[in-house]
């Protein structure tokens, strides 16, 4: 299964947030809009987990060096 990626960078917001959420897919949605909602004062609704869902971006892989 593909890890899922939710990055407040993209999205612009008084505080500035750099928080960056990654996992398996419904983690990632419970957790960012959980973080919407008690951050970036969003009421938790149905329509905020779609958004959340809609926005997730596929993990890149880590590229790891040669020792």
């Amino acid at each position: 299964m593909t890890r899922k990626t939710a990055d407040c960078r993209r999205y612009p917001s008084v505080s500035n947030c750099s928080l960056t959420i990654s996992g398996e897919e419904d983690e990632v949605v419970r957790a960012a809009t959980e973080h919407a909602v008690s951050v970036h004062e969003h009421t938790d609704s149905p329509e905020l987990r779609e958004q959340v869902r809609a926005s997730l971006e596929d993990e890149r892989a880590a590229v790891r060096g040669r020792s």
